[in-house]
């Protein structure tokens, strides 16, 4: 099977060759040189939150946009790339002064509806993208822990803060609290806006036992 699955995807890629998104080289998806021409996101957050490009920026807001609705699947291995370069020089520091070790990775979850809907879970692509990466060595992906059984509106459709902030209270859940009692949690997500996602899975998952958490999205 992995043999055929190999043979169609050379297939494919003759008949439809893979094109950088910004500058159309036959390359990756996402070319590297595009990808460090992309700009860092220099919007406030809370200083937990450490997103790595301004969402703003066309490329950065197609790729996320493919990713996410379009099945672009190969974009996730992409980004979590860089995201693990961002997230082992942030705990080379923390695992020294907050004895933020042994965390878990925890990807912000799907309602079931939606990911009935989508037929994956974005976040939880790129937290597997980057357990290959790390190999254990430094997480351990937790997917079904935080759990999302309240069906909410986008918040992408949502533009009022305080609007966005009521919209998901209330929205996450905790399976098997014993897991993160005193552990040491990554959330991970595709984009932050306002940070009420975040803000209201970090929230809950406190409540439940969690030591410390800090979170990495792809944008802001």
């Amino acid at each position: 099977m992995r043999a055929l699955n190999t043979i169609l995807n050379s297939v494919l890629n003759l008949i439809f060759p893979i094109k950088c998104i910004s500058c159309g080289e036959k390359s990756k998806d996402f070319c590297a040189l595009c990808l460090s021409d992309a700009p860092p996101a220099e919007r406030e957050t809370a200083n937990w939150i450490f997103p790595l490009y301004d969402y703003r920026h066309p490329p950065i807001k197609k790729a996320l946009h493919l990713l996410k609705y379009k099945g672009k699947k190969r974009l996730a291995k992409i980004f979590a790339e860089v995201l693990y370069e961002k997230i082992m020089e942030e705990l080379s520091e923390l695992s020294v002064m907050e004895n933020f070790r042994e965390p878990l990775l925890i990807p912000i979850p799907l309602s079931p509806k939606r990911y009935r809907e989508r037929g994956y879970n974005q976040a939880e692509l790129i937290c597997r993208e980057l357990i290959k990466i790390d190999r254990n060595k430094n997480f351990k992906l937790e997917k079904n822990i935080l759990i999302k059984p309240k069906e909410t509106e986008h918040q992408a459709r949502i533009k009022n803060r305080r609007e966005r902030l009521e919209n998901i209270v209330g929205s996450f859940s905790v399976k098997n609290v014993e897991s993160i009692k005193n552990r040491n949690i990554i959330l991970i997500d595709d984009i932050t806006t306002t940070g009420a996602t975040l803000a209201e899975a970090r929230k809950i998952l406190k409540k439940s036992g969690a030591r410390k958490i800090i979170a990495f999205t792809v944008a802001h």
